[in-house]
């Protein structure tokens, strides 16, 4: 019996006489990729850094002229020397709120059923049908939202004003609930429709990064839950969720920037109003790159300022929203909360 046991490996038991292999230090090809990479990174953050400069160096004027009052002020009229993007900037962030409340819920559960309920085959199919959907041009949803959604499903924002006027956002003080007569039109170019169709648009990527987060769960802790009595939920709830959770905020985070620069698809579908639009349901919205979009071609070299100095805003949003997300997900590891 002895003679069949291998003897142990002295550096495996951390025999102190036994030199370990050295590894020897990195050659020529290690110091190219390093240096391949090293610029790769440098690069992007050059490229940040020179945005940055630039939309700061085209809006100075507009800024010198505006002052604080450029994120207080909710008019836009750069030639009269009256313009802020009080207004925009709140209806950008309403749109991607909205978008965010009805993309996570759908990519959560897409994610979901596609890596732990979907067929092998199935599951291919959706996949590639998830990724299709990403590439779909954005004026394509516009097109979609602004001839047939928003005039076809007039229905909804009326039933959820009828239903839940009583919270404010919710409310259209434009509408007449008890008249079945009274226009479609103060439900039409709303928040609630830009929203919902990037909503549509972000849904997709969202989903591609959640997906890929809950298929790296590890099986054994798999394996373990089940072999504890857990049912597929509880699996699900103990193992997958939270070694995924990472992948739930960076993907989230990923849609929330593509939402807050989402441009066409806004342009066609809202109306544009230059005061604040608290009312999701009601007509009348506008985003900072629609604004840009839409004022572009009629600007004044003065106005051309304005709108460099509101993309800066923009810029700078979505600069600190990403950096934030960031900091959530350095605190919170892929794994961390798993319970099993």
């Amino acid at each position: 019996m002895t003679q069949l046991m291998s003897a142990p490996d002295p550096v495996a038991a951390g025999r102190p006489d036994v030199p370990r292999r050295r590894v020897s230090p990195p050659g020529g090809m290690d110091r190219v990729f390093r240096a391949v990479l090293r610029g790769a990174g440098l690069t992007v953050l050059a490229l940040m850094v020179t945005v940055g400069v630039f939309l700061l160096i085209r809006g100075l004027s507009a800024f010198s002229v505006a002052g604080f009052g450029f994120f207080t002020t909710e008019t836009w009229q750069p030639d009269s020397k009256n313009f802020g993007i009080a207004a925009v900037l709140v209806g950008t962030l309403l749109i991607a709120s909205v978008a965010l409340v009805v993309a996570f819920p759908l990519a959560l559960g897409m994610s979901l059923y596609i890596s732990e309920y979907a067929p092998r085959r199935l599951k291919r199919a959706l996949t590639s049908m998830i990724d299709l959907m990403a590439a779909v041009p954005s004026v394509v949803y516009g097109l979609f939202g602004s001839t047939l959604l928003q005039w076809e499903g007039t229905d909804i924002p009326r039933w959820l004003s009828i239903q839940f006027g009583w919270i404010p956002f919710l409310s259209v003080p434009e509408a007449d609930p008890d008249n079945p007569l009274s226009p479609n039109g103060v439900y039409m170019t709303s928040t609630f429709w830009a929203g919902l169709v990037v909503g549509f648009m972000i849904m997709p990527f969202i989903c591609s990064v959640m997906r890929e987060s809950f298929t790296q769960a590890p099986q054994g802790e798999r394996e373990g839950a089940y072999a504890l009595g857990s049912t597929r939920w509880g699996m699900i709830r103990s193992v997958v969720l939270p070694f995924g959770r990472s992948g739930m905020i960076g993907g989230t985070m990923l849609g929330l920037g593509r939402a807050l620069g989402e441009t066409i698809a806004v342009a066609m579908i809202i109306s544009p109003v230059f005061v604040i639009q608290p009312h999701i349901l009601g007509s009348g919205a506008n985003s900072v790159s629609a604004l840009i979009a839409q004022q572009w071609g009629s600007a004044s070299p003065f106005g051309l300022g304005a709108l460099m100095a509101a993309g800066l805003a923009l810029f700078t949003l979505t600069l600190v929203v990403n950096f934030a997300a960031s900091a959530v997900i350095a605190r919170s590891r892929s794994g961390q909360g798993s319970d099993a």
